[in-house]
């Protein structure tokens, strides 16, 4: 290699290193200006930023709007089990169920066969305007068949809703007519305030499922009528309510305490402590109550029973509660889209937090059947390290929902072969459509318990259910077994028959009382204090 050629080679190389060092220089300089681009952001920020590198950059082509719900989704999954978010059509739905009203046709109905049956006709309504009626068989909403094909009730539900203003058509089979009816929907109320009567002379019932907009409207309304036939003793059913809306809780728990006395305070990280207290007001205040609740009772049913119970106001009876002391404030977006966050936890008067530990969250309910709690007192587990007290001195616990004055264990020892069978195959719902079916004219115009009862009389459902297990569902038994199960057989079939009547629910509950072992409870603890048993 010539000198000239040598020297061209040494200016190459240090050229090519130049040029690497330049580069790497580069790359560095490149990342190190994105490390500090990066630094800059908030972390809520760099939440935006990775979403919009990935929008820019990504091989193919994304669902924004599916990302940006996934992220925000699980962003909240890392505070607390109640802290969620909510896209526009669960959020809708959410608000429907709260707020006391949504938009649909007026009916409830059952789908006992494969078919659905229309249960109740809303007084008012669209459907009871169009011309529908209890018994009805709903075949095909505008043009989808629902009849007989297995179609989800769900589903059902929702092509029947819709805005108000819109028109819907249902077909319907009515004795040997099928008939369409074209309906306009509009606003449904949703009654919170399931069922009420009198169980005697003096004991009245109330059993409310969920706390909305409206509940202590109708709670108010139910206590003044069972008020105006005797009412002397008040039992309030909370059981599987998963709470609502607080100051629902709050209205109603000031229907029974004393003025000045607490009804619970609340308190979070931002939110500074806030207590409520009765005004003494309340149309209640001397009533003796009763509180049932069960392992679902959650929420603001948790305030209502925590708060009756330090108070020492009235006696809870049933099982521990669901354990949820958290309040959520709910943030709503212009896209129909929510949050709801938790803010701040309450406390019940004696000062316990009823809040169960998040760990296992999902499986608490489960657990609490596995470990035995369901079925026995001895098994429940509590907090002895976070005791409280009552007005009166008794002992409460926090850390895990409320436990109940009175404890009623899951009875799980009078079902028979036979009724597990037939409870598997829904063979007492299908039996209470075909009396419906063949009583129509009847039942449809029963509006008292007195002619209620008197159709059960001559109804002779005893013998004609069990022949209709036998020869529909091929389900037999002894005459032994079946004498065995008639005792809680019997006010099951009633129950489901009665709602046919213009009774509805009230007529389910009432009839379905003797084999409820809650309310039995309740009726042997009424008159006493509580014994804490």
């Amino acid at each position: 290699m010539s000198s000239r050629d040598h020297i061209v080679r040494i200016f190459e190389i240090l050229l090519a290193a130049l040029l690497g060092a330049l580069l790497t220089i580069t790359v560095v300089r490149y990342r190190e200006d994105r490390r500090i681009a990066t630094a800059k952001y908030g972390d809520w920020r760099k939440l935006n930023l990775i979403l919009d590198i990935v929008g820019r950059n990504y091989v193919d082509t994304i669902d924004l709007q599916g990302m940006t719900d996934a992220a925000v989704a699980s962003a909240l999954a890392e505070l607390d089990p109640h802290s969620a978010y909510l896209p526009p059509v669960r959020h809708q739905a959410a608000q429907e169920e709260l707020q006391g009203n949504f938009d649909g046709i007026g009916i409830q109905f059952n789908v006992p066969n494969d078919t659905a049956i229309v249960l109740e006709v809303i007084a008012g309504g669209p459907s009871e305007k169009a011309g529908l009626q209890v018994g009805d068989r709903i075949l095909k909403v505008d043009d989808k068949v629902i009849a007989g094909v297995r179609f989800p009730q769900d589903s059902m539900v929702r092509r029947m809703r819709g805005p108000s203003g819109t028109k819907v058509t249902v077909t319907v089979s009515r004795g040997k007519e099928t008939i369409p009816f074209e309906i306009t929907r509009g606003k449904i109320p949703v009654h919170s305030v399931d069922a009420h009567f009198m169980v005697d002379d003096r004991i009245g019932y109330i059993r409310l499922t969920k706390f909305t907009r409206t509940t202590f409207v109708e709670f108010h309304e139910a206590s003044q009528a069972l008020k105006d036939e005797g009412m002397e003793h008040l039992i309030v059913d909370l059981r599987d309510n998963s709470g609502g809306y607080l100051d629902q809780a709050i209205l109603l728990s000031n229907e029974f305490i004393a003025r000045g006395d607490t009804i619970l305070y609340m308190e979070g990280l931002h939110r500074e402590r806030e207590v409520y207290r009765a005004d003494g007001r309340g149309d209640l205040l001397k009533m003796p109550l009763t509180v049932l609740i069960s392992e679902n009772s959650a929420s603001s049913s948790e305030i209502f029973a925590g708060a009756i119970q330090d108070n020492d106001r009235g006696s809870v009876v049933g099982r521990r509660s669901f354990g949820k002391g958290l309040v959520q404030e709910p943030f709503d977006f212009t896209d129909g889209s929510g949050i709801r966050l938790t803010v701040a936890r309450y406390y019940t008067p004696s000062g316990r937090c009823i809040q169960k530990p998040y760990e296992g969250y999902d499986y608490d309910i489960y657990n609490r059947y596995t470990d035995g709690e369901i079925f026995s007192r001895d098994s429940v587990r509590l907090d002895s390290s976070d005791v409280h007290y009552t007005k009166k001195g008794r002992i409460v616990y926090g850390g895990g929902g409320i436990m109940p004055d009175v404890f009623v264990p899951m009875d799980t020892t009078r079902a028979s072969r036979f009724f597990i069978d037939c409870n598997r195959k829904a063979t007492q719902m299908r039996f209470a459509s075909r009396v419906f079916d063949r009583n129509i004219g009847r039942l449809s115009s029963i509006d008292n318990y007195a002619d209620m009862d008197a159709f059960f009389a001559s109804a002779s459902l005893e013998e004609n259910f069990r022949r209709f297990a036998r020869s529909e569902d091929g389900i037999t038994a002894t005459d032994e077994e079946y004498m065995e199960t008639l005792p809680y057989l019997l006010p099951q079939l009633k129950a489901l028959v009665g709602r046919y009547s213009k009774l509805g629910e009230n007529a389910f509950y009432k009839y379905y009382l003797p084999v409820d072992t809650t309310v039995e409870a309740a009726l042997e603890a009424i008159g006493a204090p509580p014994t804490g048993k």
